[in-house]
């Protein structure tokens, strides 16, 4: 075991799109776990779209992540010291804190993995909280029924792919969005998508010809031009899923958005969520998606960037649309692979 832990820290606000300036990498001493508490050695770390939120200081529905403070993040990892009953030195679980290879986290919070029930990074995936966002988004907001139209942006990603495919088990009509003629295809040829566009292009024209009898259920992960081209096409009574904006997060002014008087004359739908808010739904979700994704029946794909050292880039490689599937940092050895 080495005897440093290297760490990502927070050191300064970035101003706009995050800048390689805005992180430190650092050796610091390797924690020692507490009573109750467990020492994980990381193996994979997630980077998701929210973390651009708790850097920038704004108040939020979370703790922003303090200047100096290890960035925040989940991880997947192996037990390698624990005073925690329910743990032994080998466990693998989910739970681990933070960018850094290290971390000392209590064990109540911890989830025990099987590697042999499915792959360890896919609990940073499909199979964890980018999963039960497609999922809840859908169920409580989205509510789609059979033959009705779906619009998911950023269908390659991992909330929009798992989104997607989980409308068309319900027999809809699936439109992406998606950037770049690579990642179009993916959608319909992989994840079975009736439609993908491409967000480079001309978007209003290509939708009209997607969908010519509008649009039920949009799925929004983007923002900007791509809400402000799909918005118009809602039809009566239309949903629209608010789960992120990633194309506004390093805004410095708001953009302009679409006027809400068609909200009222449509009997629109529009609701944000917060996927914390719906932990009790992650049993029910796994019940369901755990066997999809084991029979090859639910697709996934994962962008893995080697070394805590290439996190930063990799992030803001993220957040201009870099990544191709669910983004995520190799921490460490994977026994199980």
């Amino acid at each position: 075991m080495p005897e440093t832990n290297r760490q990502v820290l927070l050191q300064r606000r970035p101003n706009g799109m995050p800048a390689p300036e805005d992180f430190a990498i650092v050796d610091a001493p390797l924690p020692e776990p507490g009573e109750g508490q467990v020492l994980l050695r990381g193996i994979y770390l997630s980077l998701d779209p929210y973390m651009r939120g708790r850097i920038s200081g704004q108040r939020s529905y979370a703790k922003p992540t303090e200047l100096g403070d290890v960035i925040e993040g989940r991880v997947v990892g192996q037990v390698a010291r624990s005073r925690h009953y329910g743990f032994k030195e080998g466990d693998y679980a989910f739970g681990g804190y933070g960018w850094q290879t290290y971390s000392a986290v209590d064990g109540r919070g911890l989830t025990k993995l099987d590697p042999a029930a499915a792959p360890m990074s896919t609990a940073l995936g499909i199979l964890g909280m980018p999963g039960l966002t497609a999922y809840v988004g859908l169920k409580t907001i989205g509510q789609p029924k059979a033959g009705e139209i779906v619009v998911v942006s950023a269908a390659s990603g991992a909330v929009g792919a798992v989104a997607g495919q989980l409308a068309k088990r319900e027999g809809c009509r699936v439109v992406g969005i998606a950037g770049g003629a690579d990642k179009c295809r993916y959608v319909t040829d992989e994840l079975g998508f009736d439609a993908c566009l491409d967000h480079r292009r001309e978007l209003g024209a290509a939708l009209d010809a997607a969908c010519p009898k509008g649009i039920d259920v949009y799925f929004e992960n983007v923002g900007g031009a791509v809400q402000r081209a799909v918005y118009p096409r809602l039809n009566d009574f239309g949903r629209m899923i608010m789960c992120g904006m990633i194309s506004e997060y390093n805004d410095v002014e708001p953009q302009p958005g679409p006027s809400l008087v068609a909200a009222v004359r449509k009997r629109l739908r529009i609701q944000g969520f917060i996927v914390s808010d719906h932990a009790a739904s992650r049993p029910e979700y796994l019940a369901m998606a755990a066997p999809l994704v084991r029979s090859g029946a639910i697709k996934y794909r994962e962008d893995i960037v080697d070394g805590i050292d290439n996190a930063p880039a990799a992030f803001i490689g993220l957040l201009q649309g870099k990544n191709f599937g669910k983004l995520i940092v190799k921490l460490g050895a994977d026994p199980t692979r």
